[in-house]
Protein backbone atom coordinates (compact mmCIF):
# COMPACT_ATOMS: atom_id res chain seq x y z
CA UNK A 1 0.00 0.00 0.00
CA UNK A 2 1.37 3.39 -1.00
CA UNK A 3 1.47 6.19 1.50
CA UNK A 4 -0.55 9.32 0.78
CA UNK A 5 0.91 12.72 1.20
CA UNK A 6 0.07 14.50 3.16
CA UNK A 7 -1.26 11.87 5.47
CA UNK A 8 -4.84 12.15 6.69
CA UNK A 9 -6.13 11.26 10.10
CA UNK A 10 -8.71 8.56 10.31
CA UNK A 11 -11.53 11.02 10.97
CA UNK A 12 -11.04 13.13 7.90
CA UNK A 13 -9.23 15.94 9.68
CA UNK A 14 -6.14 17.48 8.30
CA UNK A 15 -3.16 17.52 10.53
CA UNK A 16 -1.81 20.77 11.87
CA UNK A 17 -4.92 22.93 11.73
CA UNK A 18 -7.49 20.96 13.72
CA UNK A 19 -10.08 21.47 10.96
CA UNK A 20 -11.46 19.45 8.11
CA UNK A 21 -12.56 21.11 4.87
CA UNK A 22 -11.99 24.61 6.31
CA UNK A 23 -14.69 24.31 8.98
CA UNK A 24 -14.25 25.25 12.64
CA UNK A 25 -14.66 22.54 15.22
CA UNK A 26 -17.95 22.01 16.99
CA UNK A 27 -19.98 23.77 14.34
CA UNK A 28 -18.51 27.22 14.84
CA UNK A 29 -18.63 29.47 11.82
CA UNK A 30 -15.41 30.77 10.33
CA UNK A 31 -14.46 34.43 10.09
CA UNK A 32 -14.93 35.28 13.81
CA UNK A 33 -18.66 34.70 13.85
CA UNK A 34 -20.24 33.75 17.14
CA UNK A 35 -21.52 30.24 17.63
CA UNK A 36 -25.16 29.15 17.86
CA UNK A 37 -26.46 31.78 15.47
CA UNK A 38 -25.44 34.76 17.59
CA UNK A 39 -24.73 37.97 15.72
CA UNK A 40 -21.29 39.46 15.73
CA UNK A 41 -20.28 43.05 16.41
CA UNK A 42 -21.33 43.15 20.10
CA UNK A 43 -25.02 42.67 19.41
CA UNK A 44 -27.05 40.81 21.99
CA UNK A 45 -28.55 37.47 21.11
CA UNK A 46 -32.21 36.70 20.52
CA UNK A 47 -32.95 39.95 18.70
CA UNK A 48 -32.16 42.25 21.66
CA UNK A 49 -30.62 45.63 20.86
CA UNK A 50 -27.16 46.48 22.11
CA UNK A 51 -26.13 49.42 24.27
CA UNK A 52 -28.53 48.60 27.15
CA UNK A 53 -31.66 49.32 25.10
CA UNK A 54 -34.62 47.02 25.20
CA UNK A 55 -35.82 45.35 22.02
CA UNK A 56 -38.36 47.03 19.79
CA UNK A 57 -37.51 50.48 21.24
CA UNK A 58 -39.34 49.86 24.54
CA UNK A 59 -38.07 50.46 28.06
CA UNK A 60 -38.00 47.45 30.36
CA UNK A 61 -41.19 46.52 32.17
CA UNK A 62 -43.37 48.68 29.96
CA UNK A 63 -42.00 52.04 31.19
CA UNK A 64 -41.89 54.79 28.53
CA UNK A 65 -38.65 56.47 27.62
CA UNK A 66 -37.61 60.05 28.48
CA UNK A 67 -37.80 59.66 32.28
CA UNK A 68 -41.59 59.62 32.41
CA UNK A 69 -43.40 57.56 35.01
CA UNK A 70 -45.63 54.70 33.86
CA UNK A 71 -49.39 54.93 33.59
CA UNK A 72 -49.44 58.74 33.21
CA UNK A 73 -48.16 59.47 36.72
CA UNK A 74 -46.20 62.66 37.36
CA UNK A 75 -42.51 62.37 38.28
CA UNK A 76 -41.64 62.39 41.95
CA UNK A 77 -41.97 65.81 43.56
CA UNK A 78 -44.59 67.18 41.14
CA UNK A 79 -48.22 67.43 42.15
CA UNK A 80 -50.75 66.48 39.44
CA UNK A 81 -53.40 68.89 38.24
CA UNK A 82 -52.01 71.83 40.23
CA UNK A 83 -53.14 70.54 43.62
CA UNK A 84 -51.13 71.22 46.75
CA UNK A 85 -49.24 68.65 48.74
CA UNK A 86 -51.42 65.74 49.92
CA UNK A 87 -54.42 67.25 48.13
CA UNK A 88 -54.38 70.50 50.14
CA UNK A 89 -55.21 73.79 48.48
CA UNK A 90 -52.28 76.22 48.12
CA UNK A 91 -54.16 79.06 49.77
CA UNK A 92 -57.24 78.67 51.87
CA UNK A 93 -59.86 81.41 51.84
CA UNK A 94 -61.25 82.86 55.01
CA UNK A 95 -64.80 81.59 55.69
CA UNK A 96 -67.60 84.06 56.21
CA UNK A 97 -67.55 85.66 59.63
CA UNK A 98 -63.76 85.54 60.07
CA UNK A 99 -61.19 88.17 59.19
CA UNK A 100 -57.43 87.71 59.00
CA UNK A 101 -55.54 89.36 61.82
CA UNK A 102 -53.27 91.08 59.30
CA UNK A 103 -56.14 93.30 58.14
CA UNK A 104 -55.98 95.28 61.36
CA UNK A 105 -58.90 96.91 63.13
CA UNK A 106 -62.01 97.18 60.95
CA UNK A 107 -64.01 100.43 60.75
CA UNK A 108 -66.69 101.10 63.34
CA UNK A 109 -69.55 100.40 60.96
CA UNK A 110 -68.30 96.83 60.38
CA UNK A 111 -68.31 93.87 62.76
CA UNK A 112 -64.99 92.65 64.16
CA UNK A 113 -64.78 88.87 63.90
CA UNK A 114 -62.16 87.37 66.20
CA UNK A 115 -61.71 90.59 68.17
CA UNK A 116 -59.09 90.42 70.95
CA UNK A 117 -60.38 90.55 74.50
CA UNK A 118 -58.87 93.96 75.41
CA UNK A 119 -60.16 95.54 72.18
CA UNK A 120 -63.71 94.43 72.99
CA UNK A 121 -63.75 96.80 75.97
CA UNK A 122 -62.65 99.90 74.06
CA UNK A 123 -64.81 99.11 71.02
CA UNK A 124 -67.89 98.88 73.24
CA UNK A 125 -67.45 102.48 74.33
CA UNK A 126 -66.60 103.70 70.84
CA UNK A 127 -69.89 102.23 69.54
CA UNK A 128 -71.86 103.04 72.65
CA UNK A 129 -74.87 104.49 70.82
CA UNK A 130 -74.41 102.81 67.43
CA UNK A 131 -77.57 100.84 66.69
CA UNK A 132 -76.64 100.36 63.07
CA UNK A 133 -74.33 97.70 61.68
CA UNK A 134 -73.49 94.34 63.18
CA UNK A 135 -71.58 92.78 66.08
CA UNK A 136 -69.77 89.46 66.07
CA UNK A 137 -70.15 86.76 68.69
CA UNK A 138 -66.71 87.56 70.10
CA UNK A 139 -67.69 91.22 70.51
CA UNK A 140 -70.85 90.19 72.34
CA UNK A 141 -69.37 87.57 74.69
CA UNK A 142 -66.14 89.45 75.45
CA UNK A 143 -68.16 92.45 76.52
CA UNK A 144 -70.39 90.20 78.67
CA UNK A 145 -67.20 89.04 80.39
CA UNK A 146 -66.04 92.63 80.87
CA UNK A 147 -69.46 93.47 82.32
CA UNK A 148 -69.20 90.59 84.80
CA UNK A 149 -65.71 91.74 85.82
CA UNK A 150 -67.11 95.25 86.31
CA UNK A 151 -69.84 93.90 88.59
CA UNK A 152 -67.26 92.09 90.72
CA UNK A 153 -65.06 95.18 91.01
CA UNK A 154 -67.91 97.58 91.80
CA UNK A 155 -69.41 95.13 94.29
CA UNK A 156 -66.07 94.89 96.08
CA UNK A 157 -65.85 98.70 96.25
CA UNK A 158 -69.40 99.00 97.58
CA UNK A 159 -68.66 96.45 100.29
CA UNK A 160 -65.46 98.26 101.27
CA UNK A 161 -67.04 101.70 101.60
CA UNK A 162 -70.58 100.98 102.82
CA UNK A 163 -70.99 97.35 103.79
CA UNK A 164 -72.90 94.61 102.08
CA UNK A 165 -76.05 96.71 101.70
CA UNK A 166 -74.36 99.40 99.64
CA UNK A 167 -74.86 99.33 95.89
CA UNK A 168 -73.98 102.83 94.81
CA UNK A 169 -70.98 102.05 92.63
CA UNK A 170 -72.59 98.93 91.26
CA UNK A 171 -75.73 100.86 90.34
CA UNK A 172 -73.68 103.50 88.54
CA UNK A 173 -71.88 100.80 86.61
CA UNK A 174 -75.17 99.23 85.55
CA UNK A 175 -76.60 102.56 84.39
CA UNK A 176 -73.42 103.49 82.55
CA UNK A 177 -73.43 100.29 80.51
CA UNK A 178 -77.17 99.94 79.92
CA UNK A 179 -77.51 101.88 76.67
CA UNK A 180 -74.30 100.46 75.24
CA UNK A 181 -75.38 96.91 76.03
CA UNK A 182 -78.75 97.45 74.31
CA UNK A 183 -76.95 98.83 71.24
CA UNK A 184 -74.58 95.85 71.24
CA UNK A 185 -77.54 93.47 71.43
CA UNK A 186 -79.20 95.18 68.46
CA UNK A 187 -76.02 94.86 66.41
CA UNK A 188 -75.75 91.18 67.36
CA UNK A 189 -79.33 90.66 66.13
CA UNK A 190 -78.38 92.32 62.86
CA UNK A 191 -75.42 89.96 62.47
CA UNK A 192 -77.81 86.99 62.53
CA UNK A 193 -80.13 88.85 60.13
CA UNK A 194 -82.84 89.64 62.70
CA UNK A 195 -84.58 92.87 63.50
CA UNK A 196 -83.12 94.92 66.33
CA UNK A 197 -86.60 95.42 67.78
CA UNK A 198 -86.34 91.95 69.26
CA UNK A 199 -84.06 93.49 71.87
CA UNK A 200 -87.26 94.64 73.64
CA UNK A 201 -87.55 91.09 74.95
CA UNK A 202 -84.96 92.07 77.55
CA UNK A 203 -87.75 93.90 79.35
CA UNK A 204 -89.00 90.51 80.50
CA UNK A 205 -86.20 89.26 82.81
CA UNK A 206 -86.57 85.45 82.38
CA UNK A 207 -87.13 85.67 78.65
CA UNK A 208 -84.43 88.30 78.23
CA UNK A 209 -81.73 86.14 79.82
CA UNK A 210 -82.54 83.13 77.63
CA UNK A 211 -82.83 85.33 74.57
CA UNK A 212 -79.39 86.86 75.19
CA UNK A 213 -77.89 83.38 75.43
CA UNK A 214 -79.51 82.27 72.17
CA UNK A 215 -78.49 85.23 70.05
CA UNK A 216 -75.00 85.04 71.50
CA UNK A 217 -74.61 81.49 70.20
CA UNK A 218 -76.11 81.93 66.74
CA UNK A 219 -73.60 82.12 63.88
CA UNK A 220 -73.28 85.06 61.54
CA UNK A 221 -75.59 85.24 58.51
CA UNK A 222 -74.33 86.89 55.28
CA UNK A 223 -77.71 88.55 54.66
CA UNK A 224 -77.12 90.66 57.76
CA UNK A 225 -75.05 93.05 55.67
CA UNK A 226 -78.29 94.87 54.85
CA UNK A 227 -78.01 96.56 58.24
CA UNK A 228 -74.58 98.04 57.52
CA UNK A 229 -74.20 101.79 56.99
CA UNK A 230 -70.64 102.35 55.74
CA UNK A 231 -71.32 106.06 55.07
CA UNK A 232 -71.40 106.67 58.82
CA UNK A 233 -67.84 105.51 59.21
Amino acid sequence: MSDQYPPQDPYGKRPGDGRSDGQSPYGQAPGGQSPYGQASGGQSPYGQASGGQSPYGQQPYGQPSGGQSPYGQQPYGQQPYGSGQYGQQPAQQQPYGQQPVTQGEPPLWAPWYGIPFPKAFTRFWKKYVRFDGRASRSEFWFWALWWAIGNIVTGTIDTAIGGSDSNVVGGLWALATLVGFIALTVRRLHDVNMSGLLALLFIIPPVGAVFALVIGLLPSVPAGTRFDEPHRG
